[in-house]
C-alpha cells in the first residue's frame, strides 16, 4: 500500500532515518501546508540524559542507539496512521523518527497531526504517539556507567496505549 493510499487530503509524511532533523523547520512546513487547518499539534521526543522514574531518582544516560526493522518500520508507522485517519477527520499527518546512535538533546521522534479542530488535532497526536511507542518495531539499547543495555518495553507505555482499544 502506498502513502496516498492512505491519503483523505494530503499524503501523510512517514520518514525513518538516521540523520538528524529540525523540529522547528518541520512544523514550520507542516504548518505552511495545512494553513487552513484550525488546529494543529504536534509532539517531539528527545532523548534524555536518565534512566528511570524521574532524573533525581535515575541512572544518568550519556547515549543511546535505536535499531529497527526497515521497510517493517515505515508499514507500522503507515498502519498506525491509516487507524487514525480513521477515528478522526485528519487533513495531515507527519512521523518522523530517529535511528541510529544519539546522545541526549537529540530530537528522536516528530508526530503532528492537522485538522479542523484542536481536541481531535490533541487527541490524533497523542494516539499516534502511544500507539507508536508500543507497536512501532524500534528497539533501544542506552549506555551508561554500567555499559550499554537494551531498553525493556514499559508497563506504563502498553497502558498508556491500552486506553486507544
Amino acid at each position: 500500500m502506498s502513502q496516498d493510499d492512505l491519503s483523505h487530503n494530503t499524503p501523510p509524511a512517514i520518514r525513518v532515518q538516521r540523520d538528524p532533523f529540525d523540529p522547528g523547520a518541520e512544523i514550520n512546513a507542516f504548518c505552511a501546508r495545512n494553513a487552513t487547518s484550525g488546529g494543529v499539534a504536534t509532539f517531539i521526543g528527545q532523548m534524555r540524559d536518565f534512566r528511570g522514574p524521574d532524573r533525581a531518582g535515575g541512572e544518568a544516560v550519556t547515549a543511546m542507539t535505536l535499531d529497527h526493522y526497515p521497510g517493517m518500520a515505515e508499514r507500522e508507522l503507515a498502519a498506525l496512521v491509516d487507524e487514525a485517519r480513521g477515528r478522526w477527520p485528519l487533513d495531515d499527518v507527519l512521523v518522523i523518527h530517529r535511528f541510529g546512535r544519539l546522545v541526549p538533546g537529540d530530537a528522536i521522534v516528530l508526530v503532528a497531526t492537522a485538522t479542523a479542530h484542536r481536541g481531535d488535532a490533541f487527541a490524533s497526536c497523542a494516539f499516534l504517539m502511544d500507539w507508536l511507542k508500543t507497536k512501532a518495531p524500534f528497539w533501544k539499547k542506552e549506555e551508561g556507567a554500567d555499559g550499554a543495555a537494551w531498553v525493556e518495553a514499559r508497563a506504563a507505555d502498553d497502558a498508556q496505549a491500552a486506553k486507544w482499544k
